[in-house]
């Protein structure tokens, strides 16, 4: 079955930019680890998407619309359908005086969060602290090699697919989720999680709604 706008998949992808193949990302831990970008508290596996649903930049999951379930595809993604070009007015010069109210101290390749904007520090001059908050990638053309690894065609699978990608907990058992689906709206009963689970109620029934009336249509 070819891949559509719409369909719950599992990929992996290592992505690379193009002009110094440097991986940046990568749902695989060897890939990660020869590349020097290996995190202990993540785990390296294939990730469910939705299709169109921007889990992933648009432009890739518009290449793998017609893929079927174990084909691979490289897509290159240039920097405008990526993370957009440089910013010149992203690159701010911040008082010493404001890292200092935060007890920082601030230095070069530190990374800093600012009104939900995250930013680099690029030079520590003086009084002045000069910051980058364009995207790291920002500028730059990418390379991403996908594989599909599984279509999900089971509506429990799905619902069970979105949890695992909003809400990644090593204590919570996605096996154990108890999922109850009346007209298109998924009620779901997972232990130890009601409270954050109900942060993200409207966004899953939402995706679920879409997708069932989706699916009715075809």
């Amino acid at each position: 079955m070819a891949i559509d706008n719409g369909d719950f998949v599992r990929v992996n992808f290592t992505g690379k930019i193009k002009e110094t193949e440097d991986v940046f990302d990568t749902t695989y831990d060897e890939v990660a680890q020869e590349a020097g970008i290996f995190e202990e508290n993540k785990t390296y596996k294939a990730i469910p998407i939705v299709v169109g649903g921007n889990h992933l930049l648009p432009a890739i999951e518009e290449a793998i619309i017609g893929l079927e379930e174990g084909d691979k595809k490289t897509i290159e993604v240039d920097s405008e359908n990526a993370f957009g070009p440089r910013d010149p007015s992203l690159i701010q010069l911040v008082p010493m005086r404001e890292f200092k109210k935060q007890n920082m101290t601030p230095f070069p390749g530190m990374k800093i969060q600012s009104e939900g904007a995250t930013g680099k520090i690029l030079t520590v001059n003086g009084g002045r602290v000069r910051v980058d908050f364009n995207h790291e990638l920002a500028g730059k053309d990418l390379v991403y090699d996908v594989e599909v690894t599984e279509i999900i065609e089971d509506d429990e699978e799905k619902i069970k697919s979105m949890i695992e990608l909003h809400y990644s907990n090593p204590n919570v058992d996605i096996d154990k989720t108890e999922i109850d689906i009346v007209d298109g709206v998924a009620n779901c009963k997972i232990q130890n999680c009601k409270r954050h689970l109900g942060q993200h109620r409207r966004n899953y029934q939402s995706q679920f709604r879409r997708c069932f009336r989706e699916k009715r249509r075809s």
